[in-house]
């Protein structure tokens, strides 16, 4: 018996971000991609583009030799979120089916 991964579309993975982020109102890197589901390696340019598109912001502080990078959504996160993932989730829900009745 074989175990298929399931594959999360790009598009899921930026929600997913961006609802944690709204959620828990900030988090560091590692809380944030743990709570996503994510691997740091894998998935950080998907943070640095929505950082890039002021959808997130980065807030660095310095403890002693440490940095700690944290996270917040933005208000744009939050509009894009709303006005753009949602209703492309309504027409293209994460299981695949299609809601081509709700368009009738």
């Amino acid at each position: 018996m074989t175990v298929t991964k399931k594959y999360r579309e790009r598009i899921y993975i930026i929600k997913d971000i961006i609802l944690t982020l709204s959620e828990y109102g900030q988090l560091n890197q590692t809380a944030l991609f743990s709570f996503c589901g994510l691997n740091i390696t894998k998935h950080k340019q998907i943070l640095d583009n929505l950082e890039k598109n002021e959808m997130i912001q980065r807030i660095e502080t310095v403890d002693g030799k440490r940095t700690i990078t944290i996270f917040k959504v933005t208000h744009k996160g939050i509009d894009f979120c709303n006005e753009i993932i949602e209703p492309f989730e309504k027409l293209f829900p994460r299981s695949g089916r299609s809601n081509v009745e709700n368009l009738e």
